[in-house]
């Protein structure tokens, strides 16, 4: 009887139906794959079908007005001889959206920070809970919250201001409602908060664990720890995260014309009615407007679509500046 061992069948790998960078890839993962590629296909032909109607029905517009399509003062585009600005919308848009991020952000990376780094835990989930529960509240809620409580609360706040501030021309205030872009900035202020904190709190708990103890061994205190360990590495994801704030503020709409009253004239007081937004004036105006107003309204949506992507353009670049420094490697 043969006493030498049975070679052993070594079992053979499936049968791949395709490869990628020479490595067998499963029908599965071909499939996955096919999905991928074809999903960012369409989100760019999207894209470039919107770019497309946009400025198709722009070029109508801009041929056919009688003034100046960006220097205009004043929107009028139903009537014989249409004219419209798009600067004054743009001020409005710009001006509300910067105001909205100088008060947000700071007190975002402070929130996030808290959460993340001082807070609890018992006290942290809770937190984040509550915060991720307030970017889901609709606009309209928001609006209506503006309109009802916080504009008959500015006014001593604005007359504060225009008391002690009112000589620099940007605070000076007359007395009417509180309802300018420095109130359409607060409550845009507010509206982003939750999405700025929500991410930028996520990005402070991805700091290398390593990072802050060395820092703590070195006999560093906490907000140096945080200084000099966790606001650069996670300077990248702040930045995302403000450029989605500013997204949104850019892009808002009912909350804006629940309290703001334009009167299309660019001032240099913030406390004054201002020219309105873009989104503002579009949900306004283009139920009445006629044909060509509703192709002046879509140019003005153009230039909105401009100006958000130059603004990410520009945060895509801060971002790959910054990106050199990530600690996952050290």
């Amino acid at each position: 009887m043969d006493s030498s061992p049975h070679p052993t069948t070594a079992t053979s790998p499936p049968p791949a139906t395709g490869t990628v960078s020479g490595k067998a890839v499963r029908p599965g993962d071909r499939i996955f794959l096919g999905f991928s590629r074809g999903s960012g296909i369409a989100l760019l032909a999207i894209m470039a079908a919107i770019a497309a109607f946009l400025t198709y029905r722009s070029v109508l517009a801009i041929s056919g007005d009688k003034s100046n399509f960006f220097t205009t003062l004043d929107w009028n585009a139903v009537g014989t001889e249409p004219k419209f600005g798009i600067a004054v919308l743009a001020f409005g848009t710009l001006v509300s959206s910067v105001v909205a991020m100088l008060i947000a952000v700071p007190v975002a990376v402070g929130i996030a920070l808290f959460i993340s780094h001082y807070a609890p835990r018992k006290l942290a989930s809770p937190l984040g809970y509550v915060i991720d529960l307030l970017a889901a509240v609709p606009s309209i809620v928001y609006g209506l919250w503006g309109a009802l409580f916080l504009v008959p609360q500015l006014s001593g706040l604005y007359g504060w201001l225009n008391d002690y501030l009112g000589w620099t021309g940007i605070f000076s205030y007359s007395n009417g409602a509180a309802r300018s872009l420095f109130t359409v900035g607060i409550l845009l202020a507010i509206m982003i908060l939750p999405i700025v904190t929500s991410v930028s709190r996520e990005v402070f708990l991805q700091v290398p664990r390593m990072h802050e103890e060395a820092a703590l061994a070195l006999g560093a205190t906490r907000w140096e720890v945080i200084r000099m360990s966790v606001l650069p590495f996670g300077r990248s994801g702040v930045i995302s995260a403000s450029m989605l704030g500013l997204g949104r503020a850019l892009g808002e709409t009912m909350a804006v014309a629940t309290v703001l009253s334009p009167s299309f004239l660019i001032s240099a007081s913030l406390l004054d009615p201002g020219g309105g937004t873009f989104a503002q004036n579009i949900a306004s105006k283009f139920s009445e407007a006629d044909t060509f107003g509703q192709d002046a309204l879509i140019a003005s949506g153009l230039v909105l679509f401009v100006i958000t992507l130059l603004v990410n353009g520009a945060a895509r670049l801060i971002i790959a500046r910054r990106k050199e420094y990530s600690g996952a490697s050290a």
